[in-house]
């Protein structure tokens, strides 16, 4: 995989709502937008839009 670039992940970052990670902890937004855009074919939709899917979280179960 070529390398991502440095722009793309900023726009990425700052659409996401994460200025101050990407200002204090550059290489970990970049390690993080590389692993997801890596990715990002094999993540397998809903074909239904009402299925979750990871069960809904309920407090009091399990405990």
């Amino acid at each position: 995989m070529p390398p991502i670039d440095a722009q793309l992940v900023a726009a990425l970052a700052r659409a996401a709502g994460l200025d101050k990670a990407l200002a204090e902890f550059p290489e970990d937004v970049a390690a993080a937008a590389e692993q997801g855009l890596g990715n990002a074919g094999i993540i397998q939709y809903p074909t239904d839009p009402a299925a979750e899917p990871w069960p809904p979280m309920k407090a009091g179960i399990g405990l």
